[in-house]
């Protein structure tokens, strides 16, 4: 197995449906809410991230297959005044697990992000999703704090 990662085209034909077959792949696991991706979302995702500069896809193909995709946004950390690249969606088909797709392409998301200068990544992970979070801890990810006394950081979310 030699896994190919790389930034992915939205305007490539192939790259689209494999970005949304991915995502409804992610969206179909417990982890990912355990319902097929919204029709209406399938239509529109790829050309509403190609709408947005600060998107970008690296996916992952095995034999001509698409195994993974990492779905990045820049966004831009106040404390340090550089960008920084938030991980929104990180997936590997279930058969791939445990082969290190995700660190690969972690790697490039990490080589992308120093070529824009960014201070960090930051991502977020289910506290059920042990699988991951090892994942991510062998990767280098780690909670994080500011201030011991105040504890780590929480992610939280209003749905509009």
């Amino acid at each position: 197995m030699n896994p190919d990662v790389f930034l992915a085209d939205y305007t490539n034909p192939q790259h689209a449906r494999d970005i949304v077959a991915l995502l409804d792949h992610y969206a179909r696991d417990p982890m990912g809410g355990g319902a097929p991706l919204d029709h209406a979302v399938a239509q529109c995702i790829v050309d509403e991230l190609a709408r947005r500069s600060f998107a970008f896809t690296v996916l992952c193909y095995v034999d001509d297959q698409a195994v993974g995709l990492v779905n990045c946004f820049e966004s831009f950390s106040t404390f340090k005044a550089r960008p920084l690249i938030n991980i929104h969606d990180i997936v590997v088909r279930r058969e791939y697990r445990g082969r290190h797709i995700s660190h690969v392409m972690l790697t490039c998301v990490e080589a992308i992000a120093k070529q824009r200068n960014c201070c960090k990544l930051t991502l977020e992970v289910l506290e059920g999703n042990s699988a991951a979070q090892a994942a991510y801890k062998k990767f280098g990810f780690a909670g994080y704090e500011l201030d011991p006394q105040m504890g780590k950081a929480l992610f939280w979310q209003k749905w509009l």
